[in-house]
This record gives structure tokens, sequence and C-alpha cells, in this order.
């Protein structure tokens, strides 16, 4: 049985699967040509997403040409066990963080045979707002094989639907951008 107890939400949620309603399709295009033009495969390691940018991925046709796999790592546990990363590094700077962001972008690199790594981890709201991190902190991490990661902070405003929907559209440009300004290995 579907609930409809919060339609709005649940009309919002699945906007999100939706590249063209969410006007990702442009740069899913240009993270697939960059990709493709390096002749290399992604894999994504989401937190505060929950996948959505894996879906969106996949939601292109021919995207296992260029598509590996993505990690859902919601949870600290789930970062440490299928990331890699160190509880002291989720202790001593919270899971929303740039040192958690660069271990997750780096531990799907060791975990997977793609030749680049996005990661996202933020607060999306309604709660779990901290001093200094307030609803809407994200962070951004990317790497490519042989490279050191990187790593960016995004102040998004809005509700949990807003903020998750510009974390994966940002995502997703800053990657596409990315690649296409890398040298091709």
């Amino acid at each position: 049985m579907v609930s409809t107890a919060q339609p709005e939400a649940a009309a919002g949620a699945w906007r999100l699967l939706d590249p063209e309603a969410l006007g990702a399709t442009a740069a899913l295009d240009r993270l697939a040509q960059a990709l493709r033009a390096r002749g290399g495969r992604l894999a994504t390691a989401e937190s505060c997403t929950g996948g959505l940018i894996a879906a969106l991925c996949t939601a292109v046709a021919g995207s296992s040409d260029w598509f590996d796999r993505g990690f859902v790592t919601y949870s600290n546990e789930a970062k440490q066990d299928l990331l890699g990363v160190p509880a002291a590094l989720l202790q001593a700077h919270g899971a929303v963080s740039e040192p958690v962001a660069l271990a997750m972008a780096e531990g799907v690199l060791a975990r997977c045979p793609a030749e680049v790594a996005l990661a996202v981890t933020g607060i999306a709201g309604p709660g779990g707002a901290v001093p200094g991190k307030p609803v809407g902190t994200v962070w951004l991490a990317w790497a490519l094989r042989g490279q050191p990661a990187q790593a960016r902070r995004l102040d998004l405003p809005g509700d949990r639907t807003a903020v998750r929907s510009a974390t994966v559209q940002l995502a997703l440009q800053v990657l596409g951008a990315l690649l296409e300004s890398a040298a091709a290995p």
C-alpha cells in the first residue's frame, strides 16, 4: 500500500530521479562525453544524495560505457565498511567535512576499477545542523586515478529536496567541467 501522507515530499523526491525535470540533462551529457573521450568510467560514493547521482547516470541510455558503480554510504559505518574511511577521521572532523569527502573519493578508487570517483557528503536537513555546519553544507570530492583527490565546499539554500537537487546538479557540472579541462590519460 502506498502512503499519501506527504504527497508534496513524495512528488519532490520522484522529481529528483528525472534528469530533465532536475535540469541535469546537459550536465549528464557533458559528463558522459568527457568520460567517453577519456575512455574512463565513473564510480560514486553518496551520502546526503542517497544514490541519486548514480540513479541519474544510469538513467542515460548507454551509461554502461562510462558508469561503473555507486556506493550509498549514508551512515558512518557504511563509510568505514564500504570505503575504508577511518573512524578516527569521522570522529575528528565529522562526516560532513573535507577530509571525509576526500577519503570517500579515495576509497572508491581503492575498491573498484573506475578511473574517476565522485563523492558527496552533506547536511540536507531539516535536522542535522551543528555549529559551523548549517543545513545546506555539502562537500563534493573527486579523484582521478593517479592524481590527488580534490574537494569543494558548497553552502546551499533551501529545504531537503532543494539541497539534494542542487548537490546533484553541481556535482555533475563540476565533474564534467573538470574532466573536459583535464588532459586525457
